[in-house]
């Protein structure tokens, strides 16, 4: 806080960046909460049901958002993993990982560092069904690649050594970054995996397709059932609502300070001024009383004997008022004759 009262640079730009981290925080939550409450709202179907009459009576032949569980199968062709016998599924994704250790210049510590350098992600069409064999009913998931939550599961996962020689320690040094390896994994969506499918339910000729939502809804493919789906985003909208709230009760803090400390500030200048219009009135009172003429005084007489030079400045409040006679005759603890505040050093003026 400046001695004017107006709230400091560091102070207003603490104000602006933790108001405005709440603002993207908050927005983030809202979308968050927003999905949660449109998951909840969701129409549970099952492939037990008769899917095809559903979606025929409903407008437009199609339910906006709807939860469907169901075991995944190929439709034609599947994906052979490269690197397991006898695993296949119907997406997978190759991905080589670039790990290295950076020279952090600031904490003077090596720091791990991972990027991806190269990824690889193939799909071939496949259909959700029922978990009772019997049952023919099945649900094509159409562009699966767009789902939120298409956690696969890892089938492999090697880690490849960089061979360094003398001079490239050297020049890792120098440059500050130290390749470690390459980390390589495959990923896959395994035939016979439970998956939820959250999105669009659709009726085109006879295929019941599920397919990306529209109006902004998330489309999930999740190897969760819906609870644990449903859960899991809840927990993700409290952890951004707590992170709101805690950058709110900062940005909060310090408003309230910036205003505590204007507050004190004029309250001060306050009390200074009725100090000071106390102080002339007594001292009008004492010429009154020792018939000294105002205009006689000299402006640069001592404020208690009327006559002698000021010569005394009081620290902290920075008043001129006293000479050094009346200084010392002041009663303990020694206070400003026109402020009232603690004098804690006096520093001599000379007149030349």
């Amino acid at each position: 806080m400046e001695s004017s009262g107006r709230p400091s640079t560091a102070q207003v730009l603490l104000l602006a960046t933790s108001s405005a981290v709440t603002a993207v925080l908050y927005s983030v939550y809202r979308k968050k909460a927003a999905t949660v409450n449109r998951l909840r709202e969701a129409k549970k179907i099952s492939l037990e049901q008769d899917l095809k009459n559903i979606l025929s009576e409903a407008p437009g032949k199609c339910v906006p958002y709807a939860v469907i569980e169901g075991v995944v199968r190929s439709v034609k062709e599947t994906l052979n993993s490269q690197f397991v016998d006898n695993c296949k599924g119907v997406i997978q994704r190759l991905t080589l990982r670039e790990k290295k250790m950076v020279w952090n210049r600031t904490t003077h510590l090596w720091n791990d560092r991972e990027k991806i350098i190269h990824q690889r992600t193939t799909t071939v069409p496949f259909d959700l069904c029922s978990h009772d064999d019997s049952v023919t009913v099945s649900v094509r998931v159409v562009r699966p690649l767009e789902a939120s939550e298409t956690n696969l599961e890892t089938t492999y996962e090697t880690f490849h050594p960089t061979v360094q020689s003398l001079g490239n320690i050297i020049g890792h040094f120098i440059s500050g970054e130290r390749p470690q390896g390459i980390r390589e994994t495959e990923e896959m969506l395994r035939l016979g995996e439970c998956v939820t499918g959250v999105g669009e339910l659709v009726l085109d000729n006879s295929l019941v397709k599920l397919q990306p939502p529209k109006q902004g809804l998330r489309f999930f493919l999740s190897r969760q059932d819906y609870a644990a789906l449903l859960a899991k985003q809840e927990r993700s909208a409290r952890l951004w609502r707590l992170l709101a709230g805690l950058c709110g009760l900062a940005a909060c803090a310090t408003l309230f300070y910036i205003l505590w400390r204007q507050w004190t500030l004029r309250r001060k200048q306050q009390k200074e001024r009725c100090a000071l219009q106390e102080f002339k009135e007594e001292q009008r009172r004492r010429m009154r009383e020792l018939e000294v003429d105002e205009d006689a005084v000299p402006s640069g007489a001592c404020s208690i004997c009327l006559s002698a030079q000021r010569t005394c400045a009081f620290l902290e409040c920075g008043h001129v008022c006293t000479c050094e006679p009346c200084y010392q005759a002041l009663p303990p603890p020694k206070k400003c004759p026109i402020c009232r505040a603690p004098i804690h050093r006096v520093v001599p003026l000379y007149n030349s």
